[in-house]
């Protein structure tokens, strides 16, 4: 928000400078970024009168004046057409300093440009007479030539003093929950709360009474069926003649960042600078017809805005529309994007006679989700969609159209067209001395009652704020003014008091002793952990954003049936882009990576993230739950990780670099640093490589009474990206993905401790054939389970002195896997080392052989064909 120095002291009588006012500002929460004063560099530049004006007499396309400087007469030599005898300009005599690049002659001082004496022909010109652009003021000319003064003008007063040119420019950071602040009166407001002494002057808009007769021009009703219209106002301006506004409008239009257009227009836009409340103009007789509705969007329905672009709407956006109903009741013309921008059909042009204004009051979140969606940053949606004050809409139409009077001679005073809904109204609020004590160490009611005051949030009665029993001396009532919404609870008075004696005269006291030793947490000491491991094994955190673009489901392959194919979508994005809540950490990291490689890196990647994700329903995407969000959605925090090889395939060491089975090392390395011992089995995934993607399962050990194992399902995966979406992405090389679910590692086994078997074990090796199919992982299992089953009893073994034969297997190994050469097609071989033991005795080789030739022949039974 840029704000001019002077049209703020037209509101308020400030005791202070503008460094002084800025720095109070900025401590308040109203950060200065910058203080300008663009018009500093201009010296020797001074309001003269054109006394004479001829051609030049031998060049046709050049003109001799002679001016009036106030302290005597000068000659230039001019090629603008626009001028004539009497008018009065910005001259600048030899030795005048302009705007760096402005003048047409040497460089001075620091780049600035200097003027002097320049012959052209027989006649030396003295000096130049200026135009806007040289003055540093783009946009100000209304035709191309010298900038033409007022005709009050006082000839010989320095430049600066005149048309708002040497004004200071206040540069002010305006957080998005003071909407008010958007303007010159929310200012003057600002400073008036921070400098008791400060004086509010009387409001320009204060004599514009609004007008009363009836409508010259046949006009039909104001519809609001959308309830996002708050509140809207027409008035009338009949006999306008279109043309430019003073000069001194157009300055400070163009020092605040807006374009002169025309008087009309201008009018508009200024009211928005001082008031706050956007507006706009429409000529009446291109309005379809004499009625106005504001109504929700179609899908799918279209309309051409002022900057001549087509913008396809959505039922979610608000449209200003005029015309009868078609069947079905479907108003027929769209003429503007509410709060927006104004249609092309209707808008100010040159033979416009007749203006309807509107004022209007709209939804924040509206505006702002169709500013976003549409990327349409206007400055009526910038301050809608934070809010402006619903009673400024009808005193901005009065105001407005008085100086529409005042700049093109128009005809004002009929009443104007107002339609409501429902209307919000400030809420009283209480401030307590005891929470006002706690926030601020300081408890001053009288003094806080002052300050609120100053700040235009007025103290009231218990009984009018109806809080019966709230006030007296330890609590008082009061109430926000219009233009404060964001003030709403106790803390927000606090705030402002706070902000006015400033943050940083808040006494300082040590803590308290605490009631416990400090704990960083669970869920903190888990990602500390897994962040360590992650960053011992070469791994770069990545912090992504938790919005993605809703076209990530379809870039993932994602299915309907699955739950990350359903995001969460924002009412109010930050940007078109960003619409929808992430469902998995993936699509983030494959951004970083995609970034990364278009900027030229070639080496390695690992990186890896930890965060929350967003899924429709209680629980994650598998079996572990999330916790628990708002409206019933999970939030299940998650670790993801992505490596690739890197897009420069030369190395002298090739064998070193990442594949599948080095990634799932990784992930196994953060499994055990939780102590969880996880078993890999063959998944699927969507955007997964068929062959290379496993579903991580865990198998915790829970030591209890009696000693088991116990599957606790799947706590995470891991994957190779497809091929085709490799491709799509622009990746060269392999990239592997993983995440789990942290639900499942939060309370990590501890290890177990025993003294080491005194008696030898006693090893044998089976060697088989298993279908492709089937994995090693599932043989392991099949092993474990017959042997528990096939020697249950003591008699199935000889009359073993153990409770059970199967306890002898200790463990179970694959040593060899071969496929090829005389092993049948769809098979391959297989080769387990298999451990005995027994706990109380040495087992002899009779009883080893017997019970291994049992399980080789309960496999056989099986199916399989040992070798």
């Amino acid at each position: 928000m840029i704000v001019s120095w002077q049209l703020l002291n037209r509101f308020v009588d400030l005791p202070v400078s503008p460094e002084e006012a800025a720095a109070r500002l900025t401590m308040s929460g109203a950060e200065v970024e910058s203080i300008e004063r663009p018009g500093e560099s201009i010296s020797g530049v001074v309001a003269a009168r054109v006394q004479s004006l001829g051609r030049h007499p031998s060049r046709e396309n050049l003109f001799v004046a002679e001016v009036d400087t106030g302290k005597g007469k000068a000659v230039c030599v001019t090629a603008a057409t626009n001028l004539k005898a009497g008018d009065r300009v910005f001259y600048g005599a030899p030795g005048a300093v302009l705007p760096a690049g402005a003048g047409p002659d040497r460089a001075g001082p620091s780049g600035k440009m200097e003027l002097g004496v320049r012959d052209f022909g027989e006649v030396r010109s003295e000096g130049m007479m200026l135009s806007a652009e040289e003055l540093g003021l783009p946009g100000v000319d209304i035709e191309e030539g010298i900038l033409v003064l007022p005709g009050d003008a006082p000839i010989g007063a320095d430049a600066r003093a005149l048309c708002g040119i040497g004004d200071v420019l206040l540069d002010v950071s305006v957080t998005p929950n003071r909407g008010d602040l958007l303007s010159i009166l929310g200012m003057a407001r600002e400073l008036k709360g921070l400098y008791p002494d400060a004086v509010l002057k009387p409001m320009p808009w204060e004599k514009s009474a609004p007008g009363t007769g009836d409508w010259p021009v046949p006009f039909g009703a104001i519809s609001l069926p959308d309830d996002g219209c708050l509140n809207y106002h027409l008035g009338l301006a009949t006999n306008v003649r279109i043309g430019p506004s003073p000069v001194e409008i157009r300055v400070a239009l163009s020092r605040l960042g807006m374009r002169p257009i025309s008087n009309v227009v201008d009018a508009t836009n200024y009211v928005m600078l001082l008031l706050g409340q956007p507006l706009h103009a429409f000529d009446l007789n291109t309005l379809p017809e004499r009625e106005i509705t504001v109504r929700r969007a179609f899908e799918g329905e279209t309309i051409v805005t002022l900057d001549g672009k087509e913008r396809v709407l959505t039922s979610k956006d608000m449209l200003i529309t005029s015309g009868r109903e078609a069947p079905g009741g479907r108003p027929t013309e769209p003429i503007a994007l509410a709060g927006i921008m104004g249609g092309k059909q209707t808008g100010i042009n040159d033979d416009t006679d007749i203006v309807v204004l509107e004022g209007a009051s709209f939804s924040p979140r509206r505006v702002g989700h169709t500013s976003r969606r549409l990327s349409i940053a206007s400055e009526a949606a910038f301050r809608y969609s934070r809010g402006v004050d619903p009673a400024l809409s009808a005193l901005g139409v009065d105001y407005a159209l008085s100086l529409m009077a005042e700049w093109s001679g128009a005809e004002i005073g009929c009443r104007k067209l107002s339609a409501y809904n429902v209307q919000p109204e400030p809420q009283p609020v209480v401030l307590t001395k005891k929470k006002l004590q706690t926030y601020l160490l300081w408890s001053d009611m009288e003094e806080s009652t002052r300050i609120l005051e100053g700040y235009a949030v007025r103290r009231v009665k218990e009984k009018e704020a109806g809080k019966t029993g709230k006030g007296g001396e330890d609590a008082r009532v009061f109430l926000p003014p219009t233009w404060r919404p964001d003030i709403a609870i106790e803390e927000d008075l606090i705030e402002e008091i706070g902000r006015y004696r400033g943050y940083d005269a808040a006494p300082v006291r040590m803590p308290g002793v605490l009631p416990r030793r400090g704990d960083i947490g669970p869920e903190t000491s888990l990602a500390g952990s897994l962040r360590a491991c992650a960053i011992a094994r070469g791994y770069v955190e990545a912090i992504t954003y938790s919005f993605l673009p809703e076209s990530f489901v379809s870039a993932l392959r994602l299915p309907g049936s699955d739950p990350r194919a359903h995001p969460l979508s924002l009412e109010n994005p930050i940007s078109q882009e960003w619409t929808a809540m992430r469902t998995t950490l993936v699509p983030g990291l494959l951004n970083g990576l995609r970034e990364s490689v278009a900027s030229g890196w070639r080496g390695p990647v690992r990186l890896f993230e930890i965060g929350r994700v967003f899924l429709r329903g209680p629980a994650g995407p598998s079996e572990p739950a999330g916790q628990s969000g708002p409206e019933g959605h999970g939030e299940p925090d998650v670790m993801a990780g992505l490596v690739c090889g890197g897009t420069d395939p030369r190395s002298p060491w090739p064998e070193t670099r990442d594949d599948f089975l080095s990634v799932k090392a990784d992930v196994e390395a953060f499994l055990r640093a939780r102590g969880v011992g996880a078993v890999f089995a063959r998944g699927a995934e969507p955007f997964g490589h068929r062959g290379q993607t496993a579903d991580i399962l865990s198998e915790r050990k829970k030591h209890e009474k009696n000693e088991k194992n116990e599957k606790s399902g799947k706590i995470g995966y891991l994957a190779r990206l497809s091929p085709a979406i490799e491709r799509e992405l622009g990746f060269t090389e392999p990239v592997y993905v993983f995440e789990l679910y942290l639900t499942a590692l939060e309370s990590p086994d501890r290890p177990v401790y025993a003294a080491a078997p005194p008696f030898p074990a006693a090893f044998r090796d089976i060697s088989m054939l298993v279908p492709n199919a089937v994995t090693q992982a599932e043989v392991l299992a099949e092993i474990q389970a017959l042997v528990s089953e096939r020697f249950a009893s003591d008699s199935a073994v000889g009359g073993f002195s153990d409770s059970a034969a199967g306890g002898f297997l200790e463990s179970v190994k694959l040593f060899d896997l071969y496929s090829g050469k005389g092993i049948p097609a769809g098979y391959r071989s297989m080769a387990f080392s298999l451990s005995y033991r027994a706990s109380g005795r040495t087992l002899n080789d009779e009883e080893v052989d017997r019970i291994h030739n049992a399980v080789r022949d309960t496999l056989t039974q099986r199916g399989y064909n040992m070798r």
